[in-house]
């Protein structure tokens, strides 16, 4: 069952789409990724969503709803923290999550929530005064504090450190264990393939690609990546014939083959037949950074 909906949506900005037609659904209680190039139309596609933008054309619906028409409704479902987002200069994280939790019926407790994301000691630190990795902790925690049935979460963790980010990490799975859909927008390639269950790939305005992480990898022209130094060399034919391969390359005597599984057991038979050995052998598994770039052709 989808909770959210996106069918055909179109945004310009000066007569340019920055949204071109973007279709895709949302099921109910997965962690659905949105990732593309700067500029791609991942945040105005969220926007959209949330219903801080008027598309210009197409279809979106939460839960049912219309964020624009309906969007009283949609606000008391849906959490948001946002690419850029400022609060009243002077305003503490006590006062802040205090006032959000005004806003909600059913608002959760901020204090674990809070204690979660490492804001308990700034509890009485004005906005102004927090570092940019805290005013994103409670960004996020703003988010979270209406017991929202979606949270979107638009570059989920940048400023944060890496221990700071895996923390994050773990509290969004358990989010999404509470029965939580999360919409999440990143261009960290390691978040989104730890998070994700399906992905959404938006280049120029467009979906290139929606699969699961794994799927999309398995979609790059190489997914397995063979390289070796062998005792004695190897006839080009032999390599190129090997089932799977999708590039031989050679490399200061040694040998790189892109391809798949089915490669890299007909490369040991291939050396075992010639009683040759493979020196300084190593096997890579592709990674979303390596789907991403032959999707998009351009770095995260």
């Amino acid at each position: 069952m989808a909770i959210i909906e996106v069918g055909g949506l179109r945004k310009a900005y000066g007569g340019r789409h920055a949204v071109d037609g973007v279709s895709f659904a949302v099921e109910v209680g997965e962690i659905f990724g949105i990732l593309g190039p700067n500029g791609a139309g991942k945040t105005t596609t969220v926007e959209c969503i949330g219903g801080l933008r008027v598309p210009d054309e197409g279809v979106v619906r939460v839960a049912g709803f219309d964020p624009v028409a309906d969007h009283a409704r949609v606000t008391r479902i849906l959490g948001a923290q946002l690419q850029e987002s400022e609060l009243q200069p002077k305003i503490t994280v006590r006062e802040a999550l205090e006032l959000y939790s005004s806003f909600y019926p059913h608002p959760a407790d901020w204090r674990p929530l809070a204690e979660r994301l490492g804001l308990a000691e700034k509890a009485d630190s004005r906005f102004a005064k927090l570092s940019g990795g805290q005013k994103q902790r409670l960004s996020i925690a703003l988010a979270l504090i209406g017991n929202p049935k979606v949270v979107v979460l638009d570059e989920l963790t940048t400023g944060l450190d890496p221990r700071a980010r895996r923390d994050t990490w773990e509290l969004i799975e358990d989010v999404r264990d509470g029965g939580v859909t999360v919409l999440l927008v990143t261009h960290f390639m390691e978040e989104a393939q730890r998070l994700c269950d399906r992905i959404a790939v938006i280049d120029r305005g467009r979906v290139a690609a929606l699969d699961t992480p794994a799927g999309l990898i398995r979609r790059s022209s190489g997914a397995t990546v063979i390289s070796f130094t062998p005792s004695q060399p190897l006839g080009n034919r032999e390599l190129d014939a090997l089932p799977g391969a999708v590039s031989v390359q050679h490399r200061d005597g040694a040998v790189v083959i892109e391809g798949t599984d089915e490669t890299v057991n007909a490369v040991i038979t291939l050396l075992a037949r010639h009683h040759i050995t493979a020196h300084q052998l190593r096997v890579t598994d592709a990674t979303l950074d390596d789907a991403f770039l032959d999707l998009t052709g351009a770095a995260a």
